[in-house]
């Protein structure tokens, strides 16, 4: 009697490639997400896609073909590309009489009809990974989104919206989920931060974010919206009949020795919703601070700074200016064997062996302030808390720094000495400021110039950029600005001490990374922006005239008259205040 052929998990498990454990959480998120069980595996990183499709091909009697697929030129010939993309399939070789591809669900028998119809020869199958035959597709035939949105069917195309009923169907349908798939591949490949789903008022606009700049991806019929917003949220565990409130999910996702976590957020808006996922790489974490393109003299100060052991030192800067890669950065140089290291984050970004890190939920009553709390119980001698946001956190990180413990955090300012002023604002009291914080890195993130086409423009980059490189400001805080801090002292003074113990701008370090041709004076000018409060605008020439100066140090025109004695004087002044001198007309 001919013996049942064994399913995927029994053969999975039978070799070692999976926990009874693994597959019964791959069933239940089966039941859930829908889709076959071996792409939920890979989709959760519980087992790898070699593993999983070998144990497919040993399913169902049919050879694997191992990654990277090769097509021959006259197999490509016999597939149309619509066909191929439509059906995930690679044509691998042909004859006269047959055609072998490379599928990625070998079960999928209407694929194979439609094939033999078309190419009016016999199909023989071949099983590969889902990702093999992406990549194979993509260097055969190119413009793989654009060609997903098209193997959409017909009433996911059409103006007419999807019934609700239908709707439900359309998030497990192969074309929807391979679209999701597709676009979630395409972004982790360009190297993009976020993917933008949103509405134009016709199509929906896809748009990835890639070294901090928005760019369009691929416009997809208004009608195929939810059935698009359905799937995201339905692979980030979100309820999909809820449109009218805010949802927040996760989706872990296992691209290929990667590891990533997807953070989905959706929000409604005028006539549907919006949503934004954020592309968290727990591995990409930088080796050392020489990572991040500081110039030597700002990398030895911050390295003087954590060699004390303890003290506050804080990375200033706008959303999104890399302010949790320079404290991982940070981080990744302090011995974590012999001393005791704690993160507190929202979300957790980076994985840091040897670390122990805390996922903040203020909704579940673990906010900064009170893991903090905890935190300091638990015998720390470093303590890194993602964001400073209010006067509590605050209090605590100083007061912790003032008996011994050395704590990272970061802040949103403009510049270093918008720091000091920031947390006195908060109404962290100023002794506790001048005795706990010992520095300040403020910094921004522009593009890099591609080192393949230095700027000329090139396949492998985008307007002539790849990647980031920092511009930094670095504040070292001295006796006397802990007097002056200490005594209240306002934003005007603090500036002026730092002026006096040689920190530089911002600008100032961009300029040094134009002149070493990481980056261009157009990007420097997109990004950086002078702050209003540390400079007024000349009257003569219009440039920057830091607060407190005499005149314009870019055209010397004078701001105020100055005594003989050097003195500003002000209009109608009869004396100078500080020699009696009467002032001259």
């Amino acid at each position: 009697m001919k013996s049942r052929p064994k399913i995927l998990g029994q053969l999975l498990l039978e070799a070692g490639a999976l926990t009874q454990e693994q597959l019964a959480g791959a069933l239940d998120r089966q039941q859930r997400e829908g889709g076959r069980v071996g792409e939920v595996l890979v989709r959760h990183g519980l087992a790898d896609a070699p593993a999983v499709w070998q144990a497919l091909a040993a399913q169902t009697g049919l050879r694997f073909e191992p990654a990277p697929l090769h097509p021959e030129p006259e197999a490509v010939r016999c597939v149309t590309e619509r066909l191929a993309r439509g059906r995930m399939l690679v044509p691998l070789t042909a004859t006269q009489r047959t055609v072998t591809v490379a599928m990625a669900d070998p079960l999928d028998l209407p694929a194979v009809d439609d094939l033999q119809f078309q190419t009016g020869r016999r199909v023989e199958v071949r099983v590969a990974e889902p990702g093999a035959v992406a990549d194979a597709l993509d260097r055969v035939y190119g413009g793989a989104i654009e060609e997903l949105v098209a193997s959409l069917p017909a009433e996911l195309r059409a103006p007419a919206p999807t019934p609700a009923e239908e709707l439900e169907r359309a998030t497990r349908a192969a074309p929807v989920v391979r679209l999701v798939d597709g676009l979630i591949h395409d972004a982790v490949e360009l190297g993009a931060s976020d993917v933008h789903v949103e509405e134009t008022g016709q199509d929906v606009r896809v748009r990835y974010r890639i070294d901090g700049v928005l760019r369009q991806a691929v416009d997809i019929p208004a009608a195929a919206r939810r059935a698009l917003l359905s799937r995201i949220k339905v692979m980030a565990g979100m309820d999909i009949s809820v449109r009218r409130r805010p949802q927040d999910g996760r989706i872990p996702l296992r691209h290929g020795q990667r590891s990533l976590t997807l953070r989905v957020s959706t929000l409604p808006v005028n006539g549907g919703e919006k949503a934004v996922v954020r592309l968290l790489d727990h591995d990409a974490a930088p080796k050392s601070l020489e990572a991040l393109g500081m110039a030597s003299s700002d990398l030895q100060a911050i390295r003087r700074l954590m060699a004390s052991h303890e003290g506050v030192i804080l990375a200033a800067g706008p959303t999104g200016s890399g302010k949790s890669t320079s404290l991982f950065a940070a981080l990744s140089e302090i011995d974590r064997d012999t001393r005791n290291v704690v993160t507190l984050e929202d979300p957790v970004e980076y994985r840091l062996m040897g670390a122990n890190q805390v996922q903040v939920d203020a909704r579940a009553g673990l906010g900064f302030a009170e893991a903090l709390r905890a935190v300091l119980r638990q015998d720390p001698d470093v303590v890194m808390v993602g964001e400073i946001r209010d006067r509590e956190t605050a209090e605590i990180a100083m007061a912790a720094a003032v008996t011994g413990h050395l704590v990272l955090s970061s802040i949103h300012t403009t510049d270093a000495p918008g720091a000091v002023t920031r947390l006195l604002d908060m109404g962290v009291p100023p002794f506790l400021v001048a005795g706990g914080l010992t520095g300040v890195v403020a910094q921004r993130l522009v593009r890099r110039v591609c080192r393949k086409c230095r700027g000329a423009g090139c396949e492998g980059c985008v307007d002539g950029y790849r990647g980031r490189t920092g511009v930094f400001q670095v504040l070292t805080v001295t006796d006397a600005m802990r007097d002056a801090i200490a005594q209240g002292g306002g934003a005007s003074r603090i500036r002026a001490l730092v002026r006096e113990a040689g920190m530089g701008r911002l600008s100032e370090d961009a300029r040094r990374a134009v002149a070493e041709g990481l980056t261009t004076p157009h990007e420097i000018a997109r990004v950086l922006h002078a702050d209003p409060g540390a400079s007024v605008s000349c009257r003569s020439c219009q440039g920057n005239v830091p607060v407190g100066a005499n005149a314009c140090p870019h055209c010397g025109r004078a701001r105020k008259r100055p005594c003989v004695c050097g003195e500003p004087l002000e209009r109608g002044w009869r004396f100078c205040p500080s020699c009696v001198r009467p002032v001259s007309a």
